[in-house]
């Protein structure tokens, strides 16, 4: 059964409550002089967690960002609905101090193309995997926390699969120095 977009992006909007936007790590040590006489910050308005997007623009068609611990769910909904996961991978946001896994998930029948992004601790980058929910991220979640260093709870072999076993450092964040 294809699941109409609209009714999707509904009971996604329902379930996953607006995210605020903490102020970017930069901007809030950006401090002024003391003599300055500074208005007080605007409030920062609560980010809605799911989005319409034009597939022509962006190459999918639902945009929902969830916090780490809501993963499951958020998959697991997908999953209801016959979506399968096409790929998953990281970005690594060192101004923010974060990293961020971004799943791609697609519905064949429709075609309905949908992002999942979540954002971690740059320190601590732990999530639970979702290869119990979709077998195919398996692959995915190894290479991600080989190359970024996000470690997925619950993964049935979180093994290097591509780089040596003494590699040191994650060589897709933005402040990796490779040493020989």
């Amino acid at each position: 059964m294809i699941p109409a977009k609209d009714a999707l992006f509904e009971q996604l909007t329902r379930l996953f409550a607006p995210m605020e936007c903490p102020p970017k790590p930069a901007e809030a040590a950006a401090q002024p002089a003391a003599s300055t006489v500074v208005a007080a910050p605007a409030p920062v308005e609560p980010e809605a967690p799911c989005k319409k997007v034009s597939f022509a623009a962006k190459g999918y068609d639902l945009d929902l960002t969830v916090p780490p611990e809501r993963i499951l769910e958020a998959v697991g909904i997908l999953d209801q609905h016959g979506f399968t996961i096409d790929y998953l991978s990281g970005v690594d946001w060192p101004e923010q101090i974060q990293l961020e896994v971004v799943y791609d998930f697609i519905h064949f029948e429709g075609p309905l193309h949908v992002v999942v992004r979540t954002r971690l601790p740059r320190d601590n980058p732990e999530i639970a995997s979702i290869s119990a929910v979709f077998s195919g991220a398996n692959w995915h979640e190894r290479e991600t926390a080989e190359f970024y260093g996000i470690k997925f709870i619950g993964h049935p072999n979180l093994i290097h699969l591509i780089l040596p076993d003494d590699m040191v450092g994650y060589p897709l964040r933005k402040d990796f120095k490779f040493h020989a």
